[in-house]
């Protein structure tokens, strides 16, 4: 029989096992807790106590920014896709002398030191000579133009105007100071030199770079500004081995260029100026730092290029290091431009270009445009040109050779008498307002004695006369007295007509910046102070008097007389890509401007003078070697009557069956206009050789743009 007691006492054990276990568990517990607080104290302690007045300092100068930043450009590429401009990294110095403190002078003389250790040049645009004697380097140090808010021009002072008005109160002079006195006033206010110290070759430098920062705070420049640009690593690892507070390294892009040619077609970019510019672009949401197309396709593309600016949100700490960063918006790159343009084309172009004008005595300037049945723009080449990657280091130079006046695109805005390339047009106006047929004939006997009087009898080139000549042998032999007739019949109001229809006296469409030019008539002559006579007619029917076009235009003109009568803006764009080239967004396709009514007879017989001109001894010896035929014309137009100058003006389009590009050269004071066959023939034999099309040929294993 079992003991009802035994079941009792092990009841008892186990449950003062489990009040032991229960109270273990709380002396850990509570172990546990005092261990963290204990902990938590420490925490507090170190930071109120140990380092409270470290977290302190830090916290009243943190400073939270939210900046814009600038997008990646897109990439410009020719019409085969081989890449023209693209973009590099490089790592630039920027300065914050909010972070300097009282050592200001100190870490920019430090700066400064690494800076010649290094042979790293940095920007510099005080007016005043780097070596003494101290000299201005500008005529006008006192001043600078600027837009105000309206977009006009006024005079501002500079920093250097500002411490002349100073100087002159101080000293009570009424002279203006010299660039020694306003340079040791300049020392005294920064700090660099006592009162009447002569500042050394040290001194000078640091001003220089206090003169940018002084610009930028009193909102005389709002661009940042970028120290240095381009630095290498060995310079960032010398500057963070000083430990210089405010001096930061910045990733930025630059354009790199994949050729030296194209330069005026291309343009180049930097920072946007303050006043109408900055307006612009502030409304486009555009950092005030952006770099923007300032010429050529990188301005005509702007938007697209440029993409879209991010917004980024920054905390940097009482050194000026960044401390966090949280993106808001990332930016959105640019679009890639796909141009009409062949750079192979273009660089024989300008190459030619370069060659003849070697050979010429006092050769000013040349220019060419070559374009397709459509407008679009295969080359465009201005002489003297420059090279866009040292642009900026050569600008003084380009900017101030006024004889030559390489920045000038000639191309699209340099305007020409076209001389006897002109005479097709009176021919289309005269044929088509039946003034005369293509069977007429015209006696050419060396003068036009329409008008009684001697001295308005004005004499063909070949004063021995060409005899009777129809439309086809007119155009052939260049005949003036065929077109004195013809143009003065056809009056100037029908030529100025169908000029305008040929698009001559019109802007192009092309996307850079370019001339209107003009065509003759009493409203030219009236509007540049001239009278108009019933004889201009004459002169202007063989393109002279007041007739100016570009050399784009002439070669519009000749690619819509080829092409039957179509006439087409011109351009540059063939198509944009999306940034990583996975797809076409837009492509360029226009219909003709307006379009000619030209008969195809009429037509015929003005295209077979042209083609005759090419078969005659002097362009033959060019042309024949070609694989096509070419239809062509020679010009050369008077630019002085007193000087006794001509410019030099050439026409053509080939294949002469099948038109498919044509083109127009101009020579400033060239002699005649056939002398220009040879270059004409050497741009054709690129553009219809085998060898243009192998650039376009990617490398095994690349990807196709």
């Amino acid at each position: 029989m079992n003991n009802p007691f035994d079941h009792t006492h092990i009841q008892e054990e186990k449950a003062e096992r489990e009040a032991r276990r229960l109270k273990l568990r709380t002396n850990l517990l509570i172990a546990l807790f005092c261990g963290m607080l204990c902990l938590f104290f420490a925490v507090l302690y170190q930071a109120q106590i140990v380092n409270g007045a470290s977290y302190l300092s830090n916290s009243d100068v943190r400073d939270i920014q939210s900046e814009q930043v600038d997008s990646v450009r897109g990439e410009i590429l020719d019409t085969y896709g081989r890449v023209l401009v693209t973009n590099e990294v490089n790592y630039n110095v920027e300065l914050d002398t909010t972070s300097m403190g009282e050592e200001r002078n100190a870490i920019l003389e430090r700066l400064l030191d690494i800076c010649r250790e290094q042979g790293v040049a940095w920007s510099d645009t005080l007016p005043i000579t780097r070596d003494a004697p101290w000299t201005f380097t500008t005529g006008t140090p006192y001043i600078y133009r600027a837009e105000n808010a309206d977009g006009e021009l006024e005079d501002r002072p500079t920093l250097l105007g500002q411490l002349a008005a100073e100087y002159k109160w101080r000293e009570a002079d009424r002279a203006e100071p010299t660039a020694t006195q306003l340079l040791t006033a300049m020392c005294e206010t920064f700090g660099l030199t006592e009162q009447g110290e002569v500042p050394d070759q040290r001194d000078r430098e640091l001003a220089g770079v206090l003169y940018e920062l002084y610009l930028r705070n009193t909102g005389l420049n709002n661009n940042t500004y970028v120290f240095a640009r381009g630095v290498d690593i060995t310079f960032i690892s010398r500057v963070k081995e000083n430990a210089l507070a405010g001096v930061h390294i910045e990733t930025a892009t630059s354009r790199k260029y994949g050729t030296s040619y194209a330069a005026h077609v291309l343009g180049y970019t930097g920072a946007i100026n303050p006043g109408a510019e900055w307006e612009r672009y502030k409304e486009l949401n555009y950092p005030m730092d952006a770099t923007v197309g300032k010429e050529g396709v990188e301005l005509a593309f702007e938007k697209r290029l440029h993409g879209v600016s991010g917004t980024r949100r920054i905390e940097k700490d009482g050194d000026g290091n960044v401390v966090s960063q949280e993106w808001r918006r990332e930016p959105e790159p640019g679009e890639n431009v796909v141009l009409t343009l062949d750079i192979a084309l273009q660089a024989t172009t300008e190459d030619l270009l370069a060659q003849y004008a070697a050979r010429q005595e006092e050769q000013k300037g040349m220019a060419a445009a070559v374009v397709d049945m459509s407008g679009g723009v295969l080359a465009l080449a201005s002489y003297p040109t420059y090279d866009l990657s040292t642009f900026r280091e050569n600008y003084s130079e380009l900017s101030e050779d006024l004889e030559h006046r390489p920045l000038l695109n000639r191309a699209t805005q340099g305007v020409y008498a076209p001389g006897s390339t002109f005479k097709m047009l009176t021919a289309v106006a005269a044929l088509s307002e039946e003034v005369i047929t293509t069977r007429d004939r015209i006696e050419c006997t060396g003068r036009y004695r329409f008008y009684p009087n001697p001295a308005d009898q004005p004499y063909c080139w070949n004063t021995y006369g060409h005899g009777n000549e129809n439309v086809t042998d007119a155009i052939k032999d260049s005949c003036n007295v065929f077109f004195y007739d013809v143009g003065r019949r056809t009056t100037i109001a029908k030529l100025r007509e169908y000029a305008q229809q040929f698009g001559l006296g019109q802007y192009t469409g092309i996307e850079l910046i370019e001339d209107k030019g003009r065509v003759a008539g009493p409203e030219t002559s009236e509007a540049l102070g001239g009278v108009w006579f019933e004889g201009n007619t004459m002169y202007a029917a063989i393109g002279q008097e007041n007739n100016a076009f570009t050399p784009l235009q002439l070669a519009n003109y000749v690619a819509t007389l080829a092409n039957g009568g179509s006439h087409y803006d011109c351009h540059l764009l063939k198509e944009f890509k999306s940034s990583d080239y996975s797809r076409v967004t837009e492509t360029y396709d226009k219909a003709p401007r307006n379009t000619i009514d030209i008969d195809p007879n009429h037509l015929a017989a003005i295209r077979q003078g042209m083609y005759d001109l090419s078969k005659t001894y002097t362009m033959a010896k060019w042309f024949d070697p070609l694989p096509v035929e070419v239809g062509c014309k020679t010009g050369t137009a008077e630019t002085s009557s007193k000087a006794a100058t001509t410019n030099a003006i050439f026409v053509c389009f080939a294949p002469y069956d099948d038109p498919q590009v044509a083109l127009c050269l101009v020579s400033e004071g060239g002699e005649a206009g056939g002398t220009l066959a040879e270059l004409a023939a050497g741009i054709l034999a690129q553009y219809f050789s085998t060898d243009s099309s192998l650039f376009a040929v990617s490398g095994e294993n690349t990807l196709l743009r």
